[in-house]
């Protein structure tokens, strides 16, 4: 018998629409002081609605899941791009931070579309149970890819149009990812016994697991952080770095402003997180999980606390940012792979659209606050120490979950 491929159709097709989504989705930030320099806003009324974005996102993953297992993936994306393009054009248009926020759900909600929880269950049905984990590795690999080039595009383009052209830019290339729907064959690899599964018993008995809820709450620190770092890094490198030195060698690249290197830090952690997912994907194959999302978190607690403590350079920002883009969406591919190893396949999209919702209420929780403590004490000191807590709890979280296979038909 023949070894099932690792690279297939489906799988290049799924990285080319996550890699345009998180590319969009990536630059956020950069929109931030711009936006709030032109109509005066707080720091905190763009930042709500990057919030509200990031929530309405952990809301619809379930539901754009639920909405593709019951009819059809591609019908799903369809959905979730026009709202995710619908989202960016309106936003060009809005002059109150109450339209922004609005809007923001039409916005979230259109990354779910075209996000995780639909094309890594798409990805994941396609594969064979020995390619799963690297196949579901790569294909968020491709978002962090999208990471590397999204930020510095959209710095890029401000330096040309206003950010309203660029939202309308973004909405079109949103579009253009439909082109790749015609790929997007998954064949269906549940079992007999899964198939012949409701969505509601295997929802009621995931919900009954503990496991389950270990997982939930595992993955809200890795939103809080993610979320918190994408929308105010760059603004926070912008404000507390110290200056550029202009003999040095990253004057010599053309980074001579520390907005430029904000953007540029999003770009290297997106860089670096393509490593990252790819060597979780590999190891998630070979090493229990729980273990491997355990030493994940306790490498982010340790790097952002260190970030915080030392002083704030160019270079200690370019660590930083290595260090965490190693360690930042390799988390998915392990939980997502720790869904699908303990409750199947067949419902894995809705499953870890809930699981993902945890992820982006902290997302939700990273940024608000993050706008709300900046307003309030003129820093991000505070918000980034939750962080560090928050990272420490979900490391701690994942140690007792049980990690075998739930038997179809059983109760947990």
């Amino acid at each position: 018998m023949s070894k099932a491929p690792l690279i297939t159709p489906v799988l290049i097709a799924g990285c080319v629409i996550l890699m345009i989504s998180f590319a969009v989705r990536a630059s956020f930030g950069v929109f931030q002081i711009p936006i709030a320099e032109e109509f005066g806003w707080m720091r905190a009324d763009f930042s709500l609605a990057i919030a509200i974005q990031n929530l309405a996102w952990g809301i619809g993953q379930p539901l754009f899941g639920a909405l593709a297992e019951r009819f059809g993936d591609r019908k799903a994306i369809i959905a979730g791009a026009l709202m995710y393009a619908a989202g960016l054009v309106l936003s060009a248009y809005a002059v109150t931070p109450g339209q922004h926020q609005l809007l923001a759900i039409m916005v979230g909600f259109g990354i779910a579309g075209t996000g995780f929880g639909v094309i890594l269950a798409i990805v994941g049905r396609a594969s064979s149970p020995e390619n799963r984990s690297m196949a579901l590795g790569i294909a968020t690999a491709a978002g962090s890819a999208g990471q590397v080039f999204g930020a510095p595009t959209a710095e890029f383009l401000l330096q040309s149009y206003s950010w309203q052209t660029v939202f309308v830019i973004f909405a079109a290339v949103i579009l253009a990812t439909l082109a790749a729907l015609p790929f997007l064959r998954s064949p269906q690899l549940a079992s007999k016994q899964e198939l012949e599964e409701s969505l509601g018993t295997v929802l009621i008995r995931a919900f009954k697991d503990p496991s389950y809820t270990l997982i939930f709450l595992g993955f809200f620190s890795c939103g809080y952080q993610l979320a918190f770092i994408t929308a105010h890094f760059p603004a926070f490198v912008t404000e507390l770095c110290s200056p550029i030195d202009a003999g040095s060698t990253l004057a010599g690249l053309g980074i001579t402003t520390t907005s430029a290197l904000g953007a540029v830090s999003i770009a290297v952690i997106g860089l670096f997180n393509i490593v990252g997912t790819l060597t979780a994907g590999y190891l998630g194959k070979r090493y229990t999980k729980k273990y491997l999302l355990f030493a994940i978190y306790v490498g982010r607690t340790i790097a952002a606390a260190a970030f915080i403590l030392l002083p704030i350079t160019p270079l200690s920002v370019l660590v930083f940012s290595a260090v965490m883009g190693s360690l930042w969406l390799a988390t998915v591919p392990l939980t997502s792979g720790l869904v699908a190893h303990i409750y199947g396949i067949r419902y894995m999209g809705t499953l870890y659209g809930v699981v993902f919702l945890s992820h982006q209420i902290g997302g939700f929780l990273g940024v608000w606050l993050g706008g709300r403590m900046y307003d309030l004490n003129g820093d991000y000191t505070l918000v980034w120490w939750i962080g560090v807590g928050v990272g420490a709890f979900s490391a701690l979280v994942h140690l007792p979950i049980r990690e075998r296979v739930m038997p179809v038909g059983q109760p947990a």
